[in-house]
């Protein structure tokens, strides 16, 4: 469980098909609690179960477990290996994502990691050796699976060729310029970035992009702005706006991938793709670092 996370509630009740509001506010997620409400006959994905739960703290484990029916609640980490088919690593604190996935890893469960799948170079190549020595990693932001992003990427076409894309979002840079990149990414078809250059400021982010088709697109992170999560594409034909609000929805077909995914013994989302976003994500990073110099990016 990291700070102000909700996902081990959340995901855990699209999974089994319960929850328990009064615990859910409770601790501090009435937004939760209402999605959930709103899509209760859509909870519970068949053939799945959250069956065991951990975090850093026995209390909040105990909490997760009773409000979301988790029947085994578990002291360590590593208990899990051998009783569960899979795991879901449900924390946005990347710097702790290789410590926390390597037994598992090295046991061969399958995972689930939540965005951004890492925050330096180092981790991220740490684990594209693990996934071409075959292992099973799956990471992405749930935007990709944005209802609202793929109802306009069924109709791109008639916006006739592209010539900008804009995005733009609240908070913080890694943790949430990932879902602005992740839907970028996805509603163009998963192109190849070739450069990134940080134009604005820590805490008010404008990121530039340019991919290897010439499409340009900038990225806005803001800290202090009202909350929206939004994509503009203008073509030369036609533009749509979009604005993400479906959370429910993304997540649920995000685990339903995670799900089909584990049973068909392969990552459905190609890791390649998942590198690419974490990339660009780090050469922004790293052009605010360099005073906004343009950083390129190999493919």
């Amino acid at each position: 469980m990291s700070a102000g996370n909700a996902h081990p509630y959340s995901w855990s009740a699209i999974v089994n098909g319960f929850f328990d509001a009064d615990e859910i506010n409770r601790v501090g997620y009435p937004g939760v609690s209402a999605y959930l409400t709103a899509n209760r006959d859509l909870l519970g994905i068949p053939g799945a179960q959250v069956t065991h739960v951990w975090t850093q703290d026995r209390a909040i484990s105990e909490s997760i477990a009773k409000a979301v029916r988790v029947e085994h609640v578990v002291d360590e980490l590593a208990e899990m290996i051998g009783q569960v088919d899979a795991v879901i690593l449900a924390r946005d604190d990347p710097e702790y994502h290789v410590e926390m996935a390597k037994p598992f890893i090295e046991a061969g469960v399958p995972l689930f990691i939540d965005k951004p799948l890492a925050s330096s170079a180092k981790d991220l190549a740490y684990f594209a050796e693990q996934v071409a020595s075959g292992k099973f990693i799956m990471s992405c932001s749930s935007m990709r699976y944005a209802t609202e992003l793929r109802a306009v990427k069924n109709e791109i076409a008639a916006l006739g060729k592209l010539q900008l894309a804009t995005s733009v979002g609240k908070k913080d840079w890694i943790k949430y310029g990932v879902h602005m990149l992740e839907g970028l990414f996805m509603v163009l078809d998963d192109p190849t970035p070739v450069s990134v250059r940080h134009v604005g400021r820590d805490g008010g982010d404008v990121v530039y992009l340019e991919f290897a088709d010439g499409l340009q697109a900038t990225v806005h992170l803001f800290m202090d702005i009202a909350l929206t999560f939004q994509i503009s594409l203008f073509g030369k034909d036609g533009w749509r706006l979009i604005e993400v609000k479906n959370w429910f929805g993304m997540f649920r077909d995000n685990l339903i991938e995670f799900i089909r995914s584990v049973e068909e013994n392969n990552p459905r989302l190609s890791f390649a793709k998942t590198e690419n976003i974490i990339r660009t994500l780090l050469a922004a990073r790293e052009s605010l670092a360099q005073g906004g110099r343009i950083v390129y990016l190999n493919s």
